[in-house]
């Protein structure tokens, strides 16, 4: 039996983090790590024994091959990556704490997947022996250069006959170059078996909502069933979609998340656990530690309940480890998905 192939395409940042809760005008020093939605994904199916390509555009200097190098580190395939373009893109990040946000600043315009070469990467070739491509709506945001290379290789995996998903990763503040997300997400969401988005996503790109929901008002405690119209609504405008996956996240306080998720086939709503998540450590990759959960649980257990309930267990983990990437193992995962809440420890 051939061994299952992921394949992820986008942007691979480097993330400058503010310590210790502190705001970005107060630090004098700044932690170094690397952050990419689609490189998150990777990251966790490497880490859970899953073949992986991630494919972007660095340019050729230290900090690029620093980050390939880390990628390297968790067993993430990068024979791929294309060497263009002068610069990384950076994600500054200052963690909030109570009733402060976490925020994010992006300086990534003019990176080099946002300058890609129309063409320039051979998708027949990479996606010859996979079983899977994902992408994210942060690639197409980039330029249209980016979104044309993104659908060139969802037409490519259409026609191999490779499982494509897209997480819709709406980020109004990228959008930058002439068109807007609801120009531009159709035609790729088109060729995805799987789509995920979370409670606004959908909304936002394609005015596709739940009715009487407001995610600003949740007070830690969503509906989960509330989304089912949005997964039916979702999969009539795209046909093609055989599964359609939502997170919820109910945000009590930057400390205090619930965490859930469904997901629907078109026939049957599954629903999972809803996690308490307090004294969060870092939030920001939770909903990539979702997706590449899911990923491995429909590839590994063929199981629409127990994807869910890995996927879910596997973000509520994340939010425990610093950093964008999820070092979890399907132990780890599986421990939590289980029931083992009582963070003892082991011996």
């Amino acid at each position: 039996m051939q061994k299952n192939k992921v394949v992820t395409f986008g942007e691979i940042m480097v993330r400058l983090g503010a310590p210790d809760y502190l705001k970005l005008i107060q630090s004098n020093s700044l932690d170094v790590s690397y952050a990419g939605a689609e490189a998150n994904v990777a990251v966790s199916l490497a880490h859970y024994g899953i073949s992986t390509d991630y494919i972007t555009c660095l340019p050729d200097n230290p900090i690029a091959e620093r980050c390939v190098m880390e990628l390297r580190g968790h067993r993430v395939g990068v024979d791929h990556i294309q060497r263009s373009g002068k610069r990384m893109g950076i994600l500054y990040l200052e963690t909030g704490s109570n009733m402060r946000p976490s925020k994010v600043f992006y300086d990534r315009e003019y990176s080099s997947i946002a300058m890609i070469e129309p063409g320039s990467i051979n998708w027949y070739d990479i996606l010859k022996d996979a079983t899977w491509f994902h992408w994210t709506g942060i690639t197409p945001a980039l330029s249209q250069n980016a979104a044309d290379e993104c659908l060139k290789a969802i037409q490519v995996a259409n026609e191999l006959g490779v499982t494509v998903s897209c997480d819709i990763n709406y980020r109004g503040n990228l959008w930058n170059y002439g068109k807007n997300a609801s120009e531009v997400m159709p035609a790729l969401v088109e060729g995805c078996d799987l789509i995920m988005g979370n409670e606004e996503d959908c909304e936002k790109v394609f005015g596709i909502k739940p009715k009487n929901f407001d995610a600003d008002n949740t007070k830690g405690s969503i509906n989960q069933s509330t989304f089912e119209s949005v997964c039916q609504q979702m999969m009539t405008r795209f046909p093609r979609c055989k599964k359609m996956a939502v997170t919820l996240r109910g945000a009590i306080n930057a400390n205090h998340n619930t965490w859930c998720g469904i997901l629907y086939d078109g026939k049957q709503l599954y629903q999972s656990a809803r996690y308490d998540i307090t004294d969060i450590v870092d939030r920001v990759g939770g909903g990539d530690s979702f997706m590449g959960g899911l990923i491995y649980g429909l590839l590994h257990y063929g199981d629409n309940q127990k994807a869910l309930d890995f996927a879910t267990a596997a973000s509520a983990y994340k939010h425990t480890l610093k950093g964008d990437f999820n070092w979890a193992t399907v132990d780890d995962v599986e421990a939590l998905m289980n029931g083992n809440i009582s963070g003892r420890v082991k011996r």
